[in-house]
């Protein structure tokens, strides 16, 4: 399995969908625990078939329920773990595998489906060399400006030992991910039309996120904290 691997260029499949309060990015794990009767019937029919489905961010609204109003560029993912407790509900880790554009939303008859289309960077839209390995560098560097401020963020040997994609547009999603942002600042990430202009964003909110721990070190560690609100 590849998390970069496509449909068929320019092609239109349905598929069932997850609005959550969070965004998926390519080539990430998405842990889910499950109660709700229309997702409960979903997990089965997933399991049934090829396990793959799209997850995009809700934009207003609520995620138990139904009548959520919902982003229309998302992941498309993959269940690799589903396993169901005595009282019904299922536990389940996807991992996201392309990034997909809803073409149009059909009835939830019980669950979401939507007609989508892959979205895959384009590759003339490569960044500079060097590009990606300076990103890099400058992410573990807020992640240790974080550290020394006792913020939860991936251990020190989770950074020095990062493994990133040859294929920039996977790698830069895969950094993305390491970064505490804010979920509407993902969601603007994941809409980036290309890899260079994906490096470009997030190198400024990195920037704009060092400032402010090295306002919060010079302080002491009083000043506001940096926040992630995902899910």
């Amino acid at each position: 399995m590849t998390p970069t691997g496509s449909d068929a260029p320019g092609a239109v499949r349905r598929l069932p969908m997850f609005p959550l309060g969070t965004v998926l990015l390519p080539g990430s794990l998405l842990p889910l625990r499950l109660f709700e009767e229309r997702y409960l019937r979903m997990v089965e029919d997933l399991l049934a078939g090829d396990r793959e489905f799209g997850v995009v961010l809700i934009r207003r609204g609520h995620e138990v329920g139904g009548g959520e109003e919902r982003h229309d560029v998302g992941t498309r993912a993959r269940i690799l773990e589903a396993s169901r407790a005595p009282d019904g509900r299922w536990s389940v880790v996807a991992v996201g595998l392309q990034r997909l554009r809803v073409e149009a939303w059909q009835p939830d008859d019980p669950y979401p489906v939507a007609d989508v289309r892959a979205w895959p960077d384009e590759r003339h839209g490569g960044p500079p060399a060097g590009a990606v390995d300076d990103l890099r560098d400058r992410v573990s560097h807020l992640l240790d400006g974080h550290r020394r401020l006792g913020d939860p963020v991936p251990s020190e040997e989770t950074v020095d030992g990062w493994d990133l994609a040859d294929d920039p547009a996977l790698a830069t999603f895969q950094l993305a991910d390491r970064v505490p942002i804010g979920t509407f600042d993902r969601q603007r990430l994941l809409e980036v039309r290309d890899a260079a202009g994906r490096v470009a964003e997030l190198g400024r909110l990195v920037d704009e996120a060092r400032e402010v721990v090295e306002l919060r070190l010079a302080e002491g560690g009083t000043a506001g904290r940096g926040h992630d609100d995902r899910r």
